[in-house]
């Protein structure tokens, strides 16, 4: 890892490792929870910084999204937003 004016900058293998401990964690998460949207929707799985994104869809803006501070955590708020998608808005809360 280098550094720049205080913001860290990853070297390509660094990235390569956490892109794959991300993937190993969804395919957790999925064995865990195999009726999940997560598991039968399979969105993809990014990194943004220190936000991980799970997105089904062509971007944010048009399609289902779940942010997290870990792998999990966005998964969890995409299972959310997905079962809101679902649900007519007379039938929110």
């Amino acid at each position: 890892m280098l550094m720049r004016n205080g913001t860290a900058i990853w070297s390509g293998q660094h990235a390569v490792d956490r892109t794959l401990l991300a993937m190993q964690e969804m395919e957790r998460y999925c064995a865990a929870h195999p009726n999940s949207p997560v598991a039968i929707r399979h969105p993809r799985l990014s990194i943004r910084g220190r936000t991980f994104v799970a997105l089904l869809g062509p971007a944010i803006e048009e399609g289902i999204a779940g942010f997290g501070d870990s792998v999990q955590a966005a998964l969890r708020a995409f299972d959310v937003q997905y079962s809101r998608s679902l649900t007519p808005p007379a039938d929110r809360d």
